[in-house]
């Protein structure tokens, strides 16, 4: 288990930055995520459901009222993010372009383990 309290806040200050960064991004139309959504074969709606629900999972990671909110959160940035990670590798072949999803990836992990022994020690 992760216990270090800066562990916790700066795997989880990137997953909220990078949520809601992304948010504004896919929300906001952003020329290049258009290009990326239209390359991977999707509905350029999905670039409004994704952006709403990364924003909404950003605010439920930090908020501390309703603990299986924040479950749920981490739950839909995995499922986003092994989502992107098998998109480009069923459209490009697997490679670099692998590569962001699966890091963010490994820090949100970082960032959920380690919330489990700081929200559990702050209660």
């Amino acid at each position: 288990m992760i216990k270090s309290p800066w562990v916790f806040y700066l795997s989880t200050a990137f997953v909220v930055f990078s949520g809601v960064m992304g948010g504004i991004t896919e929300i906001g139309r952003n020329p290049t995520a258009v290009e990326l959504f239209t390359h991977l074969g999707y509905p350029l709606y999905f670039l409004t459901i994704l952006g709403v629900a990364k924003i909404l999972g950003a605010i439920a990671v930090v908020q501390n009222k309703v603990p299986f909110l924040r479950e749920w959160a981490y739950a839909g940035f995995f499922f986003d993010l092994i989502a992107a990670a098998v998109s480009h590798a069923v459209v490009d072949g697997v490679g670099a372009t692998m590569g962001p999803a699966l890091f963010v990836l490994v820090v949100t992990t970082v960032s959920y383990v380690s919330s489990k022994h700081y929200w559990k020690a702050s209660v």
